[in-house]
């Protein structure tokens, strides 16, 4: 999921391995919480999507003025029986995806492509740390729900207050905990990076799922690498940052 508050800017250049294109038809949309709305997709072809959770489609929104906009959206679930596929959108503004996903429903259509995105399960590791804000909470916890019982993790989300949790389902030995921000806005600053220093490292070789706002999740990679964490340890992405509507940035410095 990524921020939808600020004006589109250019990504960097960046050469890109082929994506599948998709039409999508909207067969439910509802609010899944006081702050996220929850859109239910499928598609002539959708019993050929394949996807990781964790992975994003990136959806062709429409633009107020005209045309439309590339916006990278986390795939909440997928129902292979009921042939659909769920995207979740947090309502932050009259801005074009939640206005979109406010607005949504049976019969609409939307184009798409993907899936994409690398901030996948790695099954192998012994333990698992996710740390992400509100944009995440589809991501972690539709990888939470894919881990196998008794699986290791450890999940921080940070969000405004108390109003902003979710009860998540997984079979994972999971301690979930959620970081609030007290009357902060959301954005950069020092709270997730002080969960990444004073999380205590468990034994046995562990895999971290770093994603959220770009200049927090860098502090936090770079903080785990020092903690003694190798590079191919981390997964990490940044799903936004202030000043941009869209984009996504690659964090593997």
């Amino acid at each position: 999921m990524r921020d939808d508050s600020k004006p589109d800017a250019p990504e960097p250049t960046r050469q890109w391995p082929p994506m599948r294109s998709w039409t999508f038809r909207v067969i439910d949309a509802f609010d899944a919480s006081p702050t996220m709305r929850r859109v239910v997709l499928t598609a002539d072809d959708i019993d050929e999507f394949a996807y990781k959770p964790g992975q994003a489609i990136i959806m062709m929104v429409p633009l107020p003025e005209g045309g439309v906009g590339r916006r990278d959206y986390t795939i909440r679930g997928m129902d292979r029986a009921a042939r659909t596929i769920s995207v979740d959108f947090v309502l932050h503004g009259d801005t074009p995806a939640p206005t979109w996903a406010r607005q949504a429903k049976p019969g609409d259509t939307i184009e798409a492509k993907g899936p994409r995105g690398g901030t996948v399960l790695r099954p192998n590791a012994d333990w698992h740390l996710l740390t992400g804000d509100e944009t995440c909470i589809p991501a972690i916890a539709h990888i939470l729900e894919a881990m196998p019982v008794g699986t290791k993790a450890f999940a921080f989300i940070e969000v405004g207050d108390k109003s902003g949790e979710f009860t998540f389902e997984t079979q994972a030995d999971a301690a979930i905990r959620w970081v609030h921000r007290n009357g902060a806005p959301a954005g950069p600053s020092e709270l997730m990076n002080g969960v990444a220093r004073d999380f205590p490292l468990p034994t046995g070789k562990g895999h971290a799922y770093i994603i959220g706002e770009t200049s927090n999740v860098r502090r936090q990679r770079h903080t785990l690498i020092a903690r003694g964490l190798t590079r191919d340890q981390i997964s990490s992405e940044g799903y936004w940052r202030p000043g941009r509507i869209g984009g996504h940035d690659h964090v593997d410095d």
